[in-house]
């Protein structure tokens, strides 16, 4: 009697967890169903990873180019600049090519920034960049190596070639002038020459045009 009791009382509990599924066991999400789910987060998650990396590898380059940039004059700064001259050199240390390094300085360029603010000053670094890109070809490069100082790759030029270009430079930028609060100011520039070749270094041949740039503005003033 216990037993049938006891088999009467089953049946009701099972009836009463039955009514409580609806009448029917809860599906459960068949394996494969699982796989494809988990697979399709996986893919998501790669696909946003990857444009992670994609916005971050942008964000590098970026900031490369800022640092090897001069904001102002949109132009390599003097570390980008050597980083060309390097790469510069050793081209033509491979195949034995040949160019030359001018550096130039600008003078005069002090005074307007003291008597006509640093924006007079901004101006005139503009139009002498402007000025300097139309004196050489597309393929040399110009660099701002600091305040009013810049600096020119050359490509294949013979010594008498790059001297005269140097002249040219300084010529040009002589016959600048400007207008700021009414008063016509000018400025000028003293340009010293490097030969590059076989056996140059980038450090050694900004030194000498350098050097060759202190002497031809002391010629200037002297000349003056």
């Amino acid at each position: 009697m216990k037993k049938k009791t006891r088999t009467a009382a089953s049946r009701r509990a099972k009836r009463r967890k039955a009514g409580a599924t609806g009448g029917k066991p809860a599906a459960q999400p068949s394996s494969s169903s699982r796989r494809s789910a988990a697979s399709a987060d996986a893919k998501a998650e790669i696909r946003r990873l990857k444009s992670e990396l994609k916005q971050a590898l942008s964000r590098i380059e970026e900031l490369k180019a800022s640092a090897n940039t001069d904001f102002l004059l949109e132009i390599p700064n003097r570390r980008g600049f050597e980083r060309l001259l390097n790469r510069a050199i050793s081209y033509i240390q491979r195949y034995r090519a040949g160019g030359a390094l001018i550096v130039v300085d600008v003078d005069r360029l002090k005074p307007i920034n003291d008597t006509f603010g640093h924006a007079a000053g901004d101006q005139v670094l503009k139009a002498i960049v402007a000025t300097l890109s139309r004196q050489i070809r597309s393929s040399d490069v110009i660099g701002r190596l600091g305040g009013d100082e810049f600096a020119l790759l050359l490509w294949n030029l013979t010594e008498t070639d790059a001297h005269a270009k140097a002249a040219s430079l300084e010529q040009a930028i002589d016959g600048l002038s400007f207008v700021f609060d009414g008063k016509t100011v000018t400025t000028g520039a003293s340009a010293g020459v490097a030969l590059l070749g076989p056996h140059s270094d980038a450090g050694r041949s900004l030194e000498e045009a350098d050097c060759a740039m202190y002497v031809r503005k002391a010629q200037r003033r002297h000349e003056a």
